[in-house]
Formats: structure tokens, C-alpha cells, sequence
């Protein structure tokens, strides 16, 4: 189980990109992470693994994330973190010298589905190429903690339906996703969970069984969690085409 305890973080000294997170995420969970552009859901991520620094604490199993423990979790990201001028293969290798549980079978078996080469550079891939390798390997790292950064970005439709599917199917039963993204609808039928970031702040954790139960659907939980107002594009309509016709 992974504690996240009061976690704070503030950029150039005043911008606070978290601000006082207590949250708890369990062994076999699959949560999506949900909040708008600059939200902070990126910066949670990266305090988690220990990429940046943070006030507070966050502790894995009662200890905290050091080097001795990290291989129980794995990243994610649209940013990428493979080496670009390797192969897949390569790059599969790198992973299986420096984690002993790497999943050679499931890293095989997702490439050859994804029908992703074994070896050309990474950096010659396309953008949705490069994308699923970086979920594969971070599916095949062989961590009990995925956290997935806008993984689908430049997938289609048919792609990322599938990878939701292809999941589903391979996880173990303590494996545990927490999945940030933009594509609500998408997603409502894979996870278990709803985390909502907005500023800094935690403002909402509720299970998607709970949200069913209260009649939502998950897309429209978040737009009243959030507060979105449903006239604002027509008000921002009428004031800009009003300015035109008054300067026609």
C-alpha cells in the first residue's frame, strides 16, 4: 500500500503545485487520475516516484520510497522515459539487467499484439509507436505499482480501445494501476476508482461504483466536482461576436 501523507510542493518558491495530498492507493487498484491542464496530477506522479522533491511524506508498505524499494513501482509517461537511440530490444535488455522481475513473456507478447518493431531505433518509431513501447515497458518492468502519464496520446481510437482491453486481460491481481488522462469516457468502464487533482488540492476520491449508484456517469462527475459551467462558451460567444459587431 502506498500512503501519501500531507505532501506539498512549491515551484520557484511560491507556486504551489500540490498542496496538503493525503491519499491512499491499494494493492489491485486501477484509478484514474483526472483534473484539468497544470491541475498538478503530473507533479503527484512524479513525488510518488521520487523524481522530485516534496514536503510531507510517502511511504510504501510503511517505508519510504528509497532505492531499495523503487522497483516495485514504474513509469509511465507521454514525456517518455526509454532511451531513444536503443532498440526496443535494447531497451527490453537494459530493463532485465536492472530489474530482476521483468516480464519477458508479456513485453514479447504485447509487441508482437501491438505489431511494434523489435529493432529499430525508438526515436525512427512514430509518436503512438513510441507511446506504446513506453507502456509496454513499463507494464513489463514487473512493478506491483504502474502509475501511466497520458499514455494514449497519439493513438487512435482503435489502438487505445484495445490497450484498455489488452490490460484488463494481463494484470495481476496485485497489480495496481493509477492512470492520468484526459479521456474520461474512455476510461469509465476500466477503472475502479476516480481521483480529482484541481490546483494542487485533492478535491475528490470516490469509487466509480459509488458515482453509478448516484445515477452519473464518470464525465459527468467531474464537470460537477469541478464545477464546469455548461454556458460559458455561449457567454464567451455573445461577448466576442457583440465587440465585432460593434467595431463593424
Amino acid at each position: 500500500m502506498i500512503e501519501v501523507k500531507n505532501v506539498s510542493k512549491k515551484y520557484w518558491g511560491s507556486v504551489k503545485a500540490l498542496d496538503k495530498i493525503d491519499l491512499t492507493i491499494k494493492p489491485g487498484e486501477i484509478i484514474g487520475l483526472f483534473g484539468e491542464n497544470g491541475a498538478g496530477k503530473t507533479t503527484f506522479m512524479k513525488s510518488i516516484l521520487g523524481i522530485q522533491s516534496f514536503d510531507g511524506a510517502i511511504l510504501l508498505d510503511g517505508e519510504p520510497i528509497t532505492r531499495k524499494n523503487i522497483a516495485r513501482l514504474s513509469f509511465g509517461t507521454c514525456e517518455h522515459s526509454f532511451f531513444p537511440t536503443l532498440t526496443a530490444s535494447e531497451n527490453a535488455e537494459f530493463l532485465k539487467e536492472h530489474f530482476p522481475k521483468f516480464n519477458e513473456k508479456r513485453f514479447k507478447g504485447l509487441t508482437e499484439f501491438f505489431e511494434l518493431p523489435l529493432n529499430r531505433k525508438l526515436k525512427n518509431l512514430s509518436t503512438g509507436q513510441q507511446n506504446q513501447m513506453e507502456v509496454i515497458l513499463a507494464l513489463s518492468q514487473g512493478a506491483e505499482y504502474i502509475f501511466l502519464d497520458e499514455p494514449f496520446a497519439g493513438n487512435d481510437i482503435f489502438n487505445r480501445e484495445d490497450f484498455y482491453k489488452v490490460l484488463l486481460g494481463i494484470l495481476n491481481p496485485n497489480e495496481t494501476i493509477v492512470l492520468s488522462t484526459h479521456l474520461i469516457e474512455e476510461v469509465a468502464g476500466f477503472i475502479d476508482r476516480a481521483v480529482l487533482i484541481r490546483k494542487g488540492m485533492l478535491i475528490d476520491d470516490k469509487s466509480v461504483s459509488e458515482i453509478e449508484a448516484e445515477g452519473m456517469s464518470l464525465t459527468d462527475y467531474v464537470k460537477k466536482t469541478y464545477g464546469y459551467r455548461a454556458d460559458r462558451v455561449s457567454k464567451a460567444l455573445d461577448t466576442i461576436i457583440g465587440e465585432e459587431e460593434e467595431n463593424a
